[in-house]
């Protein structure tokens, strides 16, 4: 039996939103959640832009960095490069649980929709379609170009969740990491995690 909880593929792709993606990977190591770190070439630059945040490029070096930073269990953080193609993330036969991609790209959701398998984040979410299992898109751009809502119309009608990285304001936030939480609480909910960051409607 494994000593996880459940095993999440948690891709970021090149759209703006890294702290999104910081503070739904530190809720997903607190619940105990394995999880499989996809990070494209694109996104790393928006963490250096947006968090000033540098990591090493390797795998095995950005696994060791982002268990320390957030004081992970052995191998509760997998990462694997770009191509790497014997990861389970590649194969039906040995998926995680649930893929987030967050944010997700303009790029990476066209690829998606279109069925292309060019990198393991795209290998990762065709996976999750083919094998019916759920698969959570946080696009985070604006406006929207007609091809960006055809793209997830589609991916939609098959059964992936788009939740754009929309915050409410009906829990009145008072900081940033409070809009940032709104968002994060909401994929927890989702991937079917309990969280604490954000009270239910009427609680």
């Amino acid at each position: 039996m494994s000593q996880f909880n459940k095993r999440i593929t948690l891709a970021i792709t090149g759209a703006s939103g890294a702290p999104y993606a910081l503070r739904l990977m530190e809720c997903l190591v607190a619940a105990n959640v394995q999880i499989y770190l996809l990070i494209s070439s694109a996104a790393e630059r928006v963490f250096e832009i947006e968090e000033s945040l540098n990591f090493p490029s390797e795998a095995s070096a950005r696994q060791a960095f982002f268990t320390e930073r957030y004081a992970a269990q052995s191998n509760q953080i997998i990462c694997s490069d770009k191509l790497d193609w014997l990861s389970p993330v590649a194969s039906g036969s040995n998926a995680p649980d649930a893929m987030v991609i967050c944010p997700c790209s303009g790029g990476t959701l066209s690829a998606i929709a279109c069925g292309a398998s060019n990198n393991l984040i795209e290998r990762g979410a065709d996976v999750m379609v083919k094998e019916r299992k759920p698969l959570i898109i946080v696009p985070r751009e604006m406006p929207l170009s007609p091809i960006h809502l055809e793209n997830m119309l589609k991916l939609s009608q098959i059964g992936v969740t788009i939740m754009p990285a929309s915050p409410g304001f009906y829990n009145k936030p008072q900081s940033i990491n409070d809009l940032v939480d709104f968002v994060v609480a909401r994929i927890l909910d989702h991937l079917k995690i309990k969280q604490s960051l954000m009270p239910k409607w009427g609680e």
